[in-house]
């Protein structure tokens, strides 16, 4: 399964960017790669395009997708829990990608289903898959991962996505330069796993003359 990005070593995460490289490449190659394998794609938060990605993927794979779109029409609105779910689930499919408002879903469902299981977002936790793409995206740009400096701007309080990032490229030893919108600046409670695991304090910094931008426009919300 793959619930944290912590799932994965170095060599792993590496190896996987270079597999994404060559399945880019050579699409044709893999296109029955899952031919005999169904994907249950299990999304109980609203969801477009990491929904879309993972079924788009198993598709080109030539496996099937069978799919839970909207909590309010599965089981769990009768009071089944979701290690119940999963197990049933588990016994319909070869995978179980889960998008879950509650944090830490991910490892729960991992612990009770009998096939894998990819953490397609939990709560504000993190998003393993995105920060796949994310760390594929400057490798492919700079050859590299080791050695960068990177910006991070905005909510870093409730994106899921960020979180998972700073701690895989941390361990590449990326430098960060953290710039939080107000109010939303990274969590103790990631910042604690972060000295405690990298041994790194990760500072933030004012957005100086670019604050309007992080401004809500007046009389609507900030996304």
């Amino acid at each position: 399964s793959l619930t944290t990005i912590d799932d994965l070593s170095e060599d792993q995460i590496v190896e996987i960017l270079r597999l994404a490289a060559e399945m880019l490449d050579s699409r044709d190659e893999y296109a029955e790669l899952a031919s005999r394998q169904i994907m249950a794609s299990l999304f109980f938060e609203p969801s477009t395009r990491t929904r879309g990605s993972f079924e788009s993927a198993m598709h080109r794979l030539g496996g099937r997708v069978i799919t839970v779109a909207d909590a309010a029409t599965s089981s769990l609105k009768k009071g089944e829990t979701l290690a119940d779910t999963v197990r049933i689930w588990g016994g319909y499919a070869d995978l179980i990608a889960l998008r879950h408002p509650w944090e830490g879903a991910a490892r729960l469902a991992a612990e009770y289903a009998d096939v894998p299981v990819i953490n397609a977002g939990d709560g504000a936790h993190e998003h393993p898959t995105q920060t796949l793409v994310d760390l594929f995206t400057l490798w492919r740009e700079y050859g590299r991962l080791s050695g960068l400096k990177i910006a991070i701007c905005g909510d870093l309080k409730r994106n899921r996505s960020v979180h998972s990032l700073i701690h895989a490229l941390l361990r590449f030893g990326v430098e960060f330069y953290l710039v939080p919108a107000r109010g939303l600046k990274l969590p103790d409670s990631v910042s604690r796993r972060i000295a405690a695991t990298a041994g790194v304090s990760m500072e933030e910094m004012s957005p100086g003359p670019f604050e309007p931008l992080f401004e809500p426009e007046a009389g609507g919300a900030s996304d």
